[in-house]
């Protein structure tokens, strides 16, 4: 899906990946992260967000909830939004600071003590449910959280395993019983996903689900409320923050736009991100009608993943389409067209969409890639899919 671009825009990290890998610095089924490439993306999403007047909050899922690349992210842009409590965890030991805590994944009852005594900026709540234990955790802190209600998305605009949220006609009753809690306040709204990528041009666009958020506010100014957030997640990039500054959004969470790494990344190479990362991994063993097996392990099923560079012989392979009810062991590329011309150990190189926290990855981080003064790059650090130094 990436390949192009990062060849075109990052091939410095494409030269480092495979040499990492040919000296066996790296294993077979490992994503190569370009340090000094995330941190540019970032004071870029910044500096546009500061421009349009919106707040952000990282993403890090997709990153491997990795410490070296959050502290880099957290230069930039110093508040999170975790996808669950083991991620804000992860996020707050690599000196983040929590901006929105439940954005896809409520938080355990019996966590909030704990991730509550850091004082988020927001907790998302999809239900009363989660409102009251909020308020319940918030008040033997001795203060009150604000919160984010979600709404449900519209119809046809939400992913499986992310159903939830308050219904929008519910709203008015949702905040009449959440009002009456003494721990809490309501600071505003949220949905997902509020912007997709158009599939041929790449460009953000809105969902319905930006529309309901601003139905959404107003019924809340209606009722008393004030100064809320608008939280519109989705997509997110440089070119994404003004389409949302302009609808009324207060904040956004980018994730993918950090490493260059959106759909509209893969049509449009020329976006200001840099794509930073590139997956590498080597070919296992050869069918008997000449197609190479590549180690797996870090191929995610919506990653639209479309061919292999293998280096020492430059070829460009097709990736096989593999069921996503199965586990990737290995992935198939096309037969070369000339026999012998693929061995067993060669270096593959791959980019596409990932979120490696999902994988059994390894994850390698490299700075140096932007500077030629400093010599050649650097090797940083190793760990695996979930931040942990291996």
């Amino acid at each position: 899906m990436f390949l192009d671009t990062v060849l075109a825009r990052n091939p410095a990290l494409v030269t480092a990946a495979a040499a990492l890998h040919q000296r066996g610095d790296i294993p077979p089924d490992t994503y190569v992260m370009d340090l000094d490439a995330v941190e540019s993306n970032a004071a870029l999403l910044a500096a546009e967000a500061d421009r349009l007047g919106l707040t952000l909050w990282f993403m890090a899922k997709h990153l491997g909830r990795n410490p070296e690349l959050i502290r880099a992210i957290a230069r930039a842009i110093p508040r999170y939004a975790a996808v669950d409590a083991d991620e804000a965890r992860a996020l707050e030991a690599a000196g983040a600071r929590p901006g929105n805590l439940g954005h896809l994944v409520q938080i355990p009852r019996r966590a909030l003590p704990g991730l509550l005594a850091s004082r988020p900026t927001a907790v998302t709540v999809y239900d009363l449910a989660n409102a009251r234990a909020v308020s319940e955790a918030a008040v033997r802190l001795g203060y009150a959280q604000d919160i984010l209600v979600r709404l449900e998305s519209a119809p046809g605009t939400g992913h499986p395993g992310q159903e939830g949220g308050v219904p929008l006609p519910a709203l008015a009753g949702f905040a009449a019983a959440a009002g009456r809690l003494p721990g809490v306040r309501i600071a505003g709204v949220t949905a997902f996903p509020c912007l997709r990528c158009d599939p041929v041009t790449g460009e953000p666009r809105p969902t319905p689900n930006l529309g309901l958020l601003l139905t959404a506010r107003e019924t809340l100014r209606g009722l008393g409320h004030r100064d809320l957030s608008v939280s519109a997640p989705g997509a997110t990039s440089v070119a994404a923050l003004p389409l949302l500054a302009s609808a009324g959004a207060t904040h956004a969470e980018p994730g993918h736009a950090l490493t260059g790494t959106t759909p509209l990344h893969a049509v449009d190479p020329h976006r200001p991100e840099k794509p930073a990362y590139v997956y590498v991994t080597e070919v296992a063993h050869t069918l008997a009608d000449g197609r190479p097996a590549l180690f797996g392990g870090g191929f995610y099923p919506r990653g639209r993943v479309a061919s292999a560079l293998l280096p020492r012989g430059g070829l460009r392979l097709r990736v096989a389409d593999a069921p996503a009810g199965n586990i990737d062991y290995y992935r198939l590329l096309a037969a070369p067209a000339a026999p012998g011309a693929v061995r067993t150990g060669d270096t593959a190189v791959l980019a596409f969409r990932t979120q490696i926290f999902v994988t059994r990855s390894t994850v390698a981080v490299v700075s140096g890639l932007s500077d030629r003064s400093a010599g050649s790059p650097r090797l940083t650090g190793l760990y695996d899919s979930r931040g942990r130094p291996l």
